[in-house]
């Protein structure tokens, strides 16, 4: 059984069960922040080899995940208004934030009129490099090898991989095999290997980000417009915990204050890439509060106690999956449960 079919049966167990509706209540929280990346037609829905299609929704799930919450009655709220009722620590109504990380083209061209015919508000979070065309989006570059390749021959730092890869099945094992090795390397030479690894199958990793990525005309045209926000999102995507304090702080700062320069606004909310405990704690969340940022967000999963008031460096959100494109799994998620669960009944998970 796949590790999604066994994530959508814990939900499907929460949900039918009664006890997502039974606890909502008390592990609902103040409201819930969405994280999600790619919106485009037939997002998440891709047959074959495609293992990132978690990260894509379609734009038609979106519209229905709206309707859904203004349905419970979840008041759409900007960042910045939530942050200020998390502040405060009380709200009459629960709020719902959508968030969108990295600055994808299809945020604009298909998410964007979403969020503007439900007079939704949502924030996107920007990296200058993947703007720029210039990062390497290390996940998309190994999905374009394997895909193309019959056989492939490579090391990734000091696991060698020598293996057919004509099928869908062989495909699969690959990359389960050399996705967590390639992610697991420091930032630096993770970077270094993927573009050594796609140069030699031909795969143009800049010319990749360019054909995903806002441009910085396309981030100032959304930012324009009144329902969005920009945020920060490191210059190079790396996974901060990795770094030395003095790149940490160095992509923390500089792109706030890159995004700021380019979109002529101040950016007062930052993401981190990855997200997860392995990617962000408490010397991210310290350095992020001297930057000055209102609020950062992670991906540890859980609604947003009230508790989060004084943590607001650490705010966590409930990913949008392309692989759980059905609301009773939104709803579940909403519930509290299944971040509860994973945090040992705790509402802060900021350690």
């Amino acid at each position: 059984m796949s590790r999604t079919t066994l994530l959508q049966t814990g939900f499907d167990a929460i949900y039918y069960s009664g006890t997502a509706k039974f606890m909502e209540s008390c592990w609902g929280g103040m409201g819930v922040i969405f994280c999600l990346h790619h919106v485009r037609p037939g997002g998440g829905q891709q047959t074959g080899f495609a293992p990132n299609s978690n990260l894509e929704i379609t734009p038609e799930f979106l519209a229905d995940i709206i309707s859904f919450v203004k349905a419970k009655g979840y008041e759409l709220l900007s960042l910045s208004a939530a942050v200020e009722r998390i502040r405060r620590g009380y709200s009459s109504n629960r709020f719902a934030v959508f968030t969108l990380d990295d600055g994808y083209k299809d945020n604009l061209v298909h998410a964007m009129p979403v969020f503007k015919a439900a007079a939704c508000p949502f924030t996107v979070y920007v990296a200058p490099r993947i703007a720029e065309g210039t990062c390497e989006l290390w996940w998309r570059g190994l999905e374009a090898v394997v895909a193309k390749t019959d056989h492939l021959t490579c090391k990734i730092g000091e696991f060698p991989f020598d293996a057919a890869t004509a099928s869908e099945t062989a495909k699969f094992a690959a990359w389960r095999s050399l996705a967590p090795k390639l992610q697991a390397l420091p930032e630096y030479e993770q970077r270094q290997t993927l573009r050594a690894l796609a140069d030699r199958y031909g795969i143009d990793v800049d010319a990749q980000c360019r054909s995903v990525a806002m441009t910085w005309d396309e981030i100032r045209t959304m930012a324009a417009d009144p329902f969005a926000t920009i945020g920060a999102h490191t210059l190079n995507h790396y996974n901060l915990r990795k770094l030395a304090e003095a790149d940490t702080r160095r992509e923390i700062v500089e792109s706030g204050t890159r995004v700021a320069a380019e979109i002529g606004k101040p950016i007062r909310h930052f993401a981190y890439p990855y997200g997860n405990k392995d990617a962000a704690g408490i010397r991210e969340f310290k350095l992020c509060a001297e930057a000055g940022y209102e609020s950062s967000v992670v991906t540890r999963l859980g609604t947003v106690s009230a508790d989060y008031a004084n943590h607001l460096q650490a705010l966590p959100r409930i990913m949008v999956s392309g692989r759980f494109q059905n609301l009773r799994s939104i709803e579940t998620l909403m519930s509290g449960v299944p971040g509860r669960l994973a945090n040992g009944l705790r509402s802060l998970n900021v350690s």
